[in-house]
């Protein structure tokens, strides 16, 4: 083990950060409302007795970027992690399926899944990961029959108060963190660099997103709305008529 050098991970994320925020941007910029509006559910609009179109496309946009940007955020902190894990134990991006990093620490073998956070998935989202840890655990064991491997569910936030799953560990936050560098101050040490030119980025993005917002509204009345009011029935036969 050695100990984490908290400017090595400075140096990391400030290098990396950029690629979150153009992703982001070139998500934006690809959208089509078409695809925005049939990915939501439009009685539930109704039901809220949502009837200005621009706040209707923009909570239908926010909601859609929302997800995007946690998926996009998602693969920038397990790089993060294999990083700090690389650096402290020699960690390594894992080539078995559905296994994001793999080290070696005190005679174990340690195979972990990265996810955001503790809420990530489905049941069955649930047991594919356990099936792709029992799958590489069979591989290991074909050149080891005697390794010592342990799986971990690593949540990159939040908190998990029954770690132990049976199949695997649940390691979340802090803990998470402080099990692939050893430091019990990393979690928080890493905010402040996560910030390195975010207003700058940010301004760009938002002067994006209301140039974006206001072609989609545009858009939006001219195809959903008759003098100035929603047609719902229009929207839903959009959203889930045959095709």
């Amino acid at each position: 083990m050695r100990p984490i050098n908290l400017n090595d991970v400075i140096v990391f994320v400030e290098s990396n950060i950029g690629e979150f925020h153009i992703r982001r941007a070139d998500n934006l910029r690809s959208l089509k409302l078409a695809k925005v509006l049939k990915k939501k559910n439009p009685y539930l609009f109704k039901a809220k007795n949502i009837n200005d179109a621009h706040d209707l496309v923009k909570l239908l946009l926010d909601a859609h970027l929302s997800s995007q940007e946690e998926t996009i955020f998602g693969e920038f902190l397990e790089k993060l992690a294999i990083f700090v894990c690389g650096k402290v134990y020699g960690g390594r991006k894992s080539s078995a399926e559905g296994i994001d990093l793999e080290f070696e620490r005190e005679k174990v073998l340690y195979i972990v899944s990265v996810k955001s956070g503790p809420n990530w998935g489905n049941s069955g989202q649930i047991k594919r990961m356990v099936e792709n840890f029992k799958q590489a655990k069979r591989i290991l064991r074909t050149g080891n029959a005697n390794v010592n491997t342990q799986a971990i569910n690593g949540c990159c936030y939040g908190q998990e108060k029954n770690p132990d799953k049976v199949d695997y560990m649940k390691f979340c936050g802090q803990e998470f963190w402080e099990f692939i560098s050893g430091d019990n101050r990393l979690f928080v040490d890493i905010v402040e660099p996560l910030g390195y030119q975010a207003k700058e980025r940010n301004d760009q993005f938002y002067t994006e997103y209301s140039r974006i917002l206001n072609i989609f509204t545009q858009e939006f009345m001219d195809d959903f709305c008759d003098d100035g009011r929603i047609n719902w029935g229009d929207l839903v036969q959009f959203n889930s008529g045959k095709r």
